[in-house]
């Protein structure tokens, strides 16, 4: 099972939003994110109902609600909802429990996973949006 994709578009939209001084519509951002505005527009209700951007009504425009130094990477996989139940990893549901591996296998791993989920959770409560956008800036002088 992998991490949807709302995750790494919902850091493309926010670091685009930020380096954009013109206030983007769905269909900029979807023509920078390269899929269509339904998608965008998707992200964005699930962006505005966590407090991390909003959307001019009328002409339209995106704007950031917090500076992108205080939105953690934390912040947006929280807010577009990557994993069900706040459990990343799932293990398979009917082991035989007259197996002994079987009847073990899922309490010996969930502790595992949870460590590991725990782990990239706190990595991403350490990277800003701020940090993605120097980064992005790096790689294009670099080019």
């Amino acid at each position: 099972m992998q991490i949807s994709s709302r995750f790494s578009i919902a850091v493309h939209m926010l670091s685009l939003i930020h380096v954009r001084a013109d206030y983007l519509t769905s269909e900029q951002i979807a023509d920078s994110v390269n899929t269509n505005p339904v998608i965008i527009r998707q992200i964005t209700r699930l962006l505005k109902k966590s407090g991390l951007m909003d959307v001019r009504r009328g002409t339209g425009g995106s704007f950031l609600l917090k500076d992108p130094a205080a939105i953690s990477l934390y912040d947006v996989y929280k807010a577009v909802e990557v994993v069900e139940d706040d459990q990343l990893f799932n293990t398979h549901t009917n082991p035989n429990p007259n197996c002994w591996v079987g009847a073990n296998i899922n309490q010996v791993l969930e502790l595992i996973l949870m460590k590991a989920q725990n782990a990239m959770e706190s990595i991403l409560r350490n990277i800003s949006i701020q940090e993605i956008i120097e980064l992005i800036i790096q790689k294009n002088n670099a080019s």
